[in-house]
């Protein structure tokens, strides 16, 4: 007897099969499971989405684990994430298909594009700035010597990470008023950056996409904040430096 998924016409939005694989491919296993479980919740399987969330956590602190322990490699960016993207393909399609399928033919409706990207994207910050605080914890970052602490400023809790023997919390603060008023602080993603004092220089450590590192356009962008900020610092150079690893040993580019 061939099974049937009956489903009722509901006024919840779900999102559709591609939609998930899109999303989880721009923000991650974090994104791939709030999108599962919305699902489950417009499905009325309440049960599922705890177990979504408890399998999901497991996944997403394993695969930050192994960035920690696997060689640095163009390839592996690509694959791991292509795992995870099908991995997400064979639940959905196993565990999902059958309802979204009756859902759209019910008459409910779908989570739109704009919608999609949006959650997709600040899940992939979200995930970034967690790798970034665990770099930080574990010592990636910066010199076993250094007497780490960060300060966070505004409704997002930007964060500056430094070394309160270098330098003082008052520069901090300064350079953290030269950030908001150069909207680099801003009120749309939450942000990190790393600073530190050589001579009278502010040397300002940004984490930024291997592949964006020698972007011109972005390039641009940081030589533009650099003289922006050079503005409010009269008596102190503005060095802006370009890592793609939260590493302030490993810096690409050098804007000075």
């Amino acid at each position: 007897m061939e099974y049937e998924v009956e489903v009722e016409k509901s006024t919840k939005k779900i999102y559709k099969e591609r939609a998930i694989d899109v999303a989880t491919f721009l923000g991650g296993p974090l994104v791939a499971g709030y999108l599962i479980a919305e699902n489950f919740k417009a499905f009325n399987e309440t049960d599922k989405v705890k177990k979504t969330w408890f399998y999901v956590v497991i996944v997403t602190v394993l695969i930050i684990g192994s960035i920690f322990f696997i060689p640095d490699s163009k390839v592996l960016n690509l694959v791991i994430p292509a795992i995870y993207v099908a991995f997400v393909h064979y639940f959905v399609q196993r565990f999902q298909k059958q309802s979204i399928s009756a859902h759209i033919i019910s008459g409910g409706q779908l989570f739109g594009w704009g919608r999609t990207i949006v959650v997709g994207l600040t899940g992939g910050v979200i995930t970034l700035l967690f790798i970034a605080i665990i770099a930080f914890l574990a010592g990636d970052l910066t010199d076993k010597n250094m007497d780490l602490t960060s300060k966070a400023y505004g409704k997002l809790h930007h964060e500056i990470y430094y070394d309160k023997t270098n330098i003082s919390e008052n520069e901090i603060d300064q350079i953290a008023y030269g950030l908001t008023e150069t909207t680099f602080f801003d009120n749309e993603y939450p942000k990190s950056v790393f600073v530190a004092k050589k001579d009278s220089n502010y040397e300002i450590t940004f984490s930024v996409f291997e592949d964006a590192i020698n972007d011109n356009e972005t390039l641009s962008l940081y030589i533009h904040l650099k003289n922006d900020l050079q503005n409010y610092f009269s008596s102190n150079k503005i060095v802006i430096n370009l890592t793609p690893d939260y590493n302030v040993n490993n810096v690409i580019k050098r804007i000075e």
